[in-house]
């Protein structure tokens, strides 16, 4: 029998999501001519469309389950609108979605294969690059609720109204958040791992063991997170037909004790805090002279753009929109443009490397000349 290896995991903390030089990039740029198929029906109309990465492959993602992504996953979400209801164009945000246990092959080509999309579109599309667990508000605006899940295509996948196998149990951390276009708090399920480091002060749980769902409130939840957990809740007991039993803990309430103790708890965690700052900073990547450059440029404001270059803006500090920005101009050749994303990812590796898994994960977007967002004109405008 031959010896099977699990595919080598992506891991954020390596500056390469490309991986330029590895047998992934021969690969994909051996293919680089075929015709994609699954892009013939992409951005014809307003609309979100998902595909997962199976196998170096490009595979449409059923409907009936968008807002539902698996960890050991990578993903590519195009939403197609219209800025102005009564005129034809058509706009796009370009997402490429990377799951905690994703392999490098699936991280890579999923890169990849978004700028493939982006070309097919005609360059349009602002580019983000999401990870699991720190989407972006826009990304998860497009969903009625959002759930991350443990499993993928290599592992195999449950639904969530699925009651755990036998003598096994899942834990899920559940949040509710304001996102653009909703009205209501917008639901977050996310799988974590079924051990008392997932507790922390702030969170509201659910643990699930097939006959009987406890919910648990910490003190600092916000109210809002309690409802729609208390929601959620009902409609997995719904989903068995009343087959389970719902129970809800409060921290210092009566029988906390005994959800914590399932976890191998005594108490529950503090929040978990990170700290980092930066200036913000503007960079240019020109090869004019004949060699690639990357160099700091000053001040970081709309003046300092040029349409013969690319740039890379780290307004990472901003409280209400952190970001890197990645900013092609219009007349910027083609090695400026296809490598720009790869030096706005390294440059958030060396700058970001002390912050953690958090300062890590601060979103990429890129937009190219004519397309800027109203978050990106906010920073390079200085307000």
């Amino acid at each position: 029998m031959a010896h099977l290896t699990r595919p080598t995991q992506y891991n954020i903390e390596d500056s390469n999501i490309a991986l330029l030089g590895s047998d992934l990039e021969k690969h994909v740029r051996e293919h680089a001519g075929d015709k994609e198929a699954a892009w013939q029906a992409a951005g014809k109309e307003p609309g979100t469309q998902i595909w997962r990465i199976e196998q170096f492959h490009v595979k449409e993602w059923p409907k009936s389950h968008y807002g539902h992504f698996y960890d050991g996953d990578s993903y590519i979400v195009l939403h197609t609108y219209k800025k102005d209801p009564d005129n034809e164009e058509l706009f796009y945000d370009l997402h490429f979605w990377l799951g905690d246990e994703t392999s490098q092959d699936e991280a890579g080509t999923a890169a990849y294969k978004t700028v493939e999309l982006d070309d097919h579109l005609g360059g349009k599309p602002v580019q983000y690059r999401e990870i699991q667990g720190y989407e972006s508000s826009r990304f998860l605006s497009y969903f009625p609720k959002f759930v991350s899940l443990h499993g993928g295509v290599a592992s195999g996948f449950h639904h969530v109204t699925e009651p755990p196998p036998d003598n096994s149990r899942r834990l899920y951390l559940i949040s509710s958040a304001q996102v653009p276009g909703k009205a209501t708090g917008h639901l977050q399920v996310r799988e974590v791992p079924t051990e008392g480091a997932s507790i922390l002060e702030g969170g509201v749980y659910v643990l699930d063991m097939g006959h009987n769902v406890w919910q648990f409130n910490t003190r600092a939840a916000p109210g809002k997170a309690k409802f729609k957990t208390a929601e959620f809740v009902q409609s997995l007991v719904n989903e068995r037909q009343s087959q389970c039993e719902s129970t809800v803990y409060d921290e210092h309430g009566q029988g906390a004790g005994l959800f914590l103790s399932e976890l191998g708890l005594e108490a529950v965690g503090p929040p978990q805090v990170v700290a980092f700052a930066t200036e913000k900073a503007l960079f240019r990547l020109s090869d004019s002279t004949g060699q690639l450059a990357f160099e700091p440029v000053s001040p970081p404001t709309e003046s300092s753009l040029s349409p013969d270059d690319a740039f890379v803006l780290d307004d990472s500090s901003n409280p209400t929109n952190p970001a890197i920005y990645v900013w092609i101009g219009a007349n910027a050749s083609l090695t400026e443009r296809r490598l720009a994303l790869q030096y706005g990812q390294h440059y958030l590796y060396k700058r970001k490397q002390g912050g953690g898994r958090t300062a890590l994960a601060t979103h990429i977007v890129k937009i190219n000349q004519g397309q800027e967002t109203d978050a990106f004109k906010s920073s390079i405008s200085g307000s």
